[in-house]
């Protein structure tokens, strides 16, 4: 410390031109922040490989919707006025790749109109950044809706943009209140104009290059960075820093009224507390170094934290002693007495019971902890538009969606079945069916829309029962056209006969001919009987059709023995002219019959051919559908084939719709059941070896469930170890880190049974935010293990000094009870900044802090660490000192 003070000047000019240089150059964090987004999921997650799987296809498309709230139902002039609007925001950008009318036809009236007519959507499909998604739904409000209607844009990427909005302005709120706050703070509780500067110099200073090298570091190395990083830093920094710096300044002060120098008093400030500072300091950044072993980007990007830990102790080992060296004891002015180091008096009373009757002050904290913990339900939300004020235009539009079309409706999960080559095909489509009966038996599930079933409904033409209905419906009408042709045959035979008859015996050449070709006819009838009755009693098709089109080859012979028999007739007279006439329509009567012989044959083959296409396809007997070859091809399915299939056909999409709201926790635990239930259902079909991956917000929530709660259980072991293995080394006990570290999980788990109580029993939302209990714990814990280091530090101290264990216990918490209290007032208010942000996860974050620092600084620690001291007496000092 006595270098530092020889080259303050040198030291204190370098950090601010190095302050000043890097915040000029550095990049901008705010933007940094917007453009890393959200969520930022592995790539391993099912939502990021079903991401990479459309944008792989070149289909990585977006739909953002507009949401028509009209004040009457729909009439024909709006109709066409919605239909017009469509069409300008398909040209209007080239990011439009898809506009889908809602009046375009009656089936997309039912889904996109509302029953009322009241609320129309109009899909639009988008490819396109997040930027320029923005810019389109800006442009569409601005230039294309009409202003006399109600209309809103939703969609994933506008209330996206609408949380890092939110997050942003929220963030310069704390920014402004924090500063104002802690002055205000630090005014009452030195009662000095000079004093609150110090601190708000040296943490200003570290917060500008903090956030300048977090800058850098996400260019230079990807360093993680989220709408979290900026605001976690104000209120960490200031509200940190301005506790270390009360801290010093209260033992600087100590120090001067023992009649010290300036310099000496310097010095023995960072001797003794500087110490403490420093093991502080130290657990703070272990706790926030401990996120860098985290999977998920948001979590690792508080991260920044440990980078703000780090510059703040520079600057409080650089700046501050400058200061107090230039102000000496002016930085209490303007009276010395005024900023006294006073003894608490809250503290002392608490030290009077917690020391000499532990026992009771254990049970103190029981009652007032247990019941707050038996309240806890651990509900998590993942509701990401109750991050945001409902008056935002894109949750209002959500909240229409919502209730006219029903929650599900308006985000389904995605199940997505992609392979290398074309899977469309007639045999292997109907196990699509298959698996979407499995789905629609999953609790929560209200429907599935694939290529099978468009709309939500399997197509009836698809069941083979419905089919072979159809079959049994032609077979009856091709028995139906037999029985014509007999009696159209019967009767021809009767007029050859006629005619025959007619003839002068041996005068004409012909009259056996016609008889003959009377007799063929009889029998041909006599045949078709047959084959009639056979089809009645089950003769297969292919048969039937066999033998019709063998007597239609007989029948052609005896047409042309007809015509043969007229062309013998020699004799003229007009009986004989009117009898060759009569054999001529006859014979063209014997043609129609072959002809419609002809037709009955080819349908009977059709049929027989469709069952022997049946009969081989094993998707038949595994799902009860069958799809006639060409189906797919027919222009009427094409748009079906279009809507839910990918990557020209080597990619199937289904769309699986939930009863709930897609962002509640039954959608999470239903999406849960739909991937088991899809890796179940594929076993044994075409899409066995087919990748999976699942989309849509219920499934990136479950994602962000799976992602978080492993992340939350691996980084608080590994923080927990890290200060474990710190306290041990700093205090050398194996004792006192474990009630220290114990003391502090009673204190969250307590903090966040109110923060449910407020926000879940009390405002009626769904849950905590999910992100919450992570950065809850973090911070709690890394902040309030400080406060913990504070008393027993100095314990230690006059421990050493030879005092008593009570004794030492009760004057360190007369010394350090006023610095403790106040520095979690402080700490405490920094965080009540983030209150007025808006942004729900960091308002339930500032109350966990919020209440867990004060009921900490107020009564854990008070009256549990030094009952548990006293009770194990020396042994606190296990294995160390006896």
């Amino acid at each position: 410390m006595k270098t530092i003070l020889k080259l303050k000047w040198p030291i204190a000019i370098g950090i601010v031109v190095l302050t000043a240089v890097l915040f000029m150059l550095a990049p901008d964090l705010a933007k940094q922040a917007e453009k890393a987004g959200s969520f930022q999921l592995l790539e391993s997650a099912d939502s990021q490989k079903a991401a990479k799987m459309l944008e792989d296809a070149g289909e990585a498309d977006e739909t953002i919707s507009l949401v028509y709230d009209l004040n009457e139902p729909a009439d024909q002039a709006k109709k066409q006025e919605i239909s017009k609007t469509a069409k300008e925001i398909k040209g209007a950008s080239k990011i439009v790749t898809d506009v889908l009318d809602p009046f375009e036809s009656a089936e997309m009236e039912d889904q996109l109109v509302s029953e009322d007519q009241k609320i129309v959507l109009l899909p639009i499909t988008v490819d396109g950044t997040d930027d320029q998604i923005i810019q389109l739904a800006e442009k569409i409000e601005k230039d294309i809706v009409s202003t006399e209607d109600k209309v809103y844009m939703t969609g994933e990427a506008i209330i996206n943009h609408d949380v890092n909005e939110s997050a942003q302005e929220g963030l310069k709120k704390t920014e402004i209140i924090t500063v104002v706050l802690i002055f205000a703070l630090l005014l009452i509780v030195f009662r000095s104009i000079v004093t609150p500067f110090v601190p708000l110099v040296a943490v200003g200073i570290t917060y500008l290059l903090s956030q300048s090298f977090v800058a850098f570091f996400i260019d230079w190395f990807g360093f993680p960075v989220s709408n979290y990083t900026q605001i976690f830093l104000v209120a960490i920094l200031f509200g940190l820093g301005t506790d270390y710096c009360i801290l010093l300044l209260s033992r600087y002060k100590e120090e001067l009224l023992a009649g010290h120098e300036v310099e000496e008093a310097i010095i023995n400030t960072y001797k003794t507390a500087g110490r403490t500072l420093f093991i502080s300091a130290l657990a703070v950044f272990i706790g926030f170094a401990a996120i860098g072993f985290a999977d998920f980007p948001i979590f690792k990007s508080a991260v920044a934290v440990a980078v703000g830990i780090a510059v703040l102790m520079l600057v409080l080992f650089t700046v501050v002693p400058l200061l107090m060296s230039i102000l000496k004891d002016k930085l209490f002015w303007p009276a010395k007495s005024a900023a006294s180091h006073k003894d608490s008096k809250l503290w002392i009373a608490f030290s009077k019971l917690s020391v000499m009757r532990p026992l009771l002050s254990m049970l103190i904290v029981a009652i007032i902890t247990i019941p707050l913990l038996l309240t806890y339900d651990n509900d998590l939300s993942f509701n990401t538009v109750d991050e945001i004020d409902g008056s935002k235009e894109s949750v209002k539009g959500l909240n229409l969606i919502s209730k006219a079309f029903g929650e599900g409706d308006s985000l389904p999960v995605q199940v997505l079945l992609k392979k290398d080559s074309p899977i469309v095909k007639e045999g292997d489509i109907t196990y699509l069916e298959a698996i979407s009966r499995d789905l629609e038996k999953v609790e929560g599930v209200k429907s599935v829309r694939t290529v099978t079933r468009p709309t939500g409904e399997l197509l009836e033409d698809l069941y083979v029962d419905h089919q072979i209905g159809l079959m049994a419906d032609g077979l009856k009408q091709a028995n139906d056209g037999i029985h014509e042709i007999r009696l159209g045959l019967a009767t021809v035979q009767y007029n050859l006969r006629d005619t025959a008859n007619q003839l002068p015996s041996g005068g004409a050449g012909g009259g056996s001919g016609l008889i003959q070709a009377a007799n063929g006819i009889e029998q041909i009838n006599g045949q078709l009987a047959q084959i009639s009755g056979g089809l009645q009693q089950g003769l297969p098709a292919a048969q039937a059709a066999g033998g019709l089109d063998a007597l239609g080859n007989e029948l052609s012979k005896i047409r042309d023995g007809i015509a043969g028999a007229g062309s013998q007739i020699n004799q003229s007279g007009s009986q004989i002219g009117q009898l060759k006439g009569g054999l001529k329509q006859l014979g063209s009567g014997v043609k129609a019959s072959k002809d419609g012989l002809a037709e009955v044959t080819t349908g009977l083959q059709e049929i027989a051919d469709m069952l022997d296409d049946m009969a081989d396809t094993k998707s038949v007997r595994d799902t009860g559908l069958f799809i006639p070859k060409g189906t797919l091809e027919n222009e009427e399915f094409t748009p079906v084939i279009d809507r839910y299939t990918f990557d020209d056909e080597k990619g199937i999409l289904m769309e699986v719709i939930l009863k709930e709201n897609p962002y509640s926790r039954e959608a999470i635990s239903t999406v849960h059941d739909i991937k088991d239930t899809v890796k179940r259902a594929v076993i044994g079909t075409p899409f066995e070896d087919a990748d999976l991956a699942f989309s849509g917000i219920s499934s990136m929530n479950s994602d962000l469930s799976d992602i978080s709660s492993a992340d939350f259980t691996r980084t608080v072991t590994i923080m927990l170890i890290g200060l474990f293995i710190v306290l041990f080394v700093l205090f050398r006990s194996a004792i006192m880190p474990l009630y220290m570290i114990g003391s502090l999980l009673l204190t969250y788990y307590t903090a966040i049974s109110i923060t449910e109580l407020i926000f879940v029993n009390g405002l009626g939302y769904d849950g905590v935010s999910w992100a919450v209990p992570f950065f809850g714990f973090i911070m709690l814990i890394a902040l309030g293990v400080d406060y913990s280091i504070f008393l027993l530090d100095r314990f230690r101290e006059e421990s050493i000094r030879g005092m008593k264990i009570k004794e030492a216990l009760m004057y360190s918490m007369a010394k350090m009870g006023t610095v403790i209290i106040t520095a979690a007032i402080i700490l405490a208010g920094t965080f009540g900044a983030m209150m007025p942000s808006g942004v729900l996860s960091l308002m339930q974050i500032a109350t966990i802090v919020i209440s867990g620092l004060l009921l900490y600084g107020l009564i854990i620690l008070p009256l549990l660490i030094p009952a548990i001291t006293v009770s194990f007496g020396r042994g606190v000092w296990w294995p160390f000192r006896g």
